[in-house]
């Protein structure tokens, strides 16, 4: 069953979010999709909701076969790229999650809109920006992706840029121009966890692996691709489980056009 609050479809602006200086820098680490098109999984989450946590486990299941579980390299992305937002919109109700951002929810709520449904929910799934009502019976069929040729391709490179940031340069290229479209990039951190103290799941310790911790877009870009230059902080670590993610989004249609991980950065 899944757990609901009701909120009203808004417009996601473009937001920058720092996060806490890290010590350690960086291996370089690289990706490139090649021609293989990727299932970009987005999982809009809380700490605060007590269906949650299923769905975590599930996307952590998913991600196992993702560039994420791999350590960095010069290596293709794999076919599912994951990612978690945790919403703010439950921190009012017994628990903040300390890895929520207002602009998860907002970023939510505009993919509800551009599915044409009105309602955002926890837990909620979206593959290459189509909507999972019913992620428990439907998601598996909705990661199988076009075999022919994909419609984008990306290559990402991240390296250290002082003591807690990452340069992130990505390049794109699409096969047949779209009109103008949104790249965006996330710093996920993996193996996280929380004690939750209170809330509907409180007592609970709480496993996280693909949470979003800094996001940047969307960023403009010409239909038929281009490059981007990025210097994203990077969240204070415990063990060094950060990985760079991009993807290319129609804000027409919310269509992922390509999605790439690049696997663990190992601190250098």
């Amino acid at each position: 069953m899944k757990h609901q609050i009701k909120r009203s479809a808004t417009t996601l602006a473009t937001l920058i979010f720092a996060a806490a200086p890290l010590a350690p820098a960086f291996a370089a680490c690289v990706a490139d999709t090649g021609n293989t098109r990727a299932a970009l999984v987005e999982l809009y989450t809380s700490e605060g909701c007590s269906s949650c946590p299923p769905a975590d486990k599930a996307l952590m299941k998913l991600g196992g076969k993702s560039a994420s579980a791999a350590p960095a390299g010069n290596i293709a992305a794999t076919r599912i790229v994951p990612l978690a937002l945790h919403v703010d919109y439950w921190d009012s109700i017994g628990w903040k999650d300390p890895f929520a951002q207002p602009a998860f929810s907002q970023r939510q709520d505009w993919e509800v809109h551009a599915n044409r449904h009105r309602t955002s929910f926890t837990p909620h799934f979206f593959v290459n920006g189509r909507e999972v009502q019913d992620w428990r019976g439907d998601l598996d069929d909705n990661l199988h992706v076009d075999k022919g040729a994909a419609p984008a391709r990306l290559q990402v490179r991240a390296e250290p840029q002082g003591a807690n940031a990452l340069r992130v340069v990505v390049d794109s290229s699409v096969a047949a121009n779209r009109g103008p479209l949104q790249l965006f990039i996330a710093v996920t951190e993996s193996k996280l966890s929380s004690q939750v103290k209170a809330g509907e799941n409180s007592g609970a310790k709480l496993d996280h692996d693909f949470v979003v911790r800094n996001w940047i877009g969307p960023i403009d870009v010409q239909g038929t691709g281009g490059s981007v230059d990025r210097v994203v902080n990077v969240p204070q670590l415990a063990r060094g489980q950060v990985a760079v993610v991009a993807f290319l989004q129609d804000p027409k249609t919310a269509e992922v056009l390509q999605a790439v991980d690049t696997g663990v950065c190992k601190p250098g």
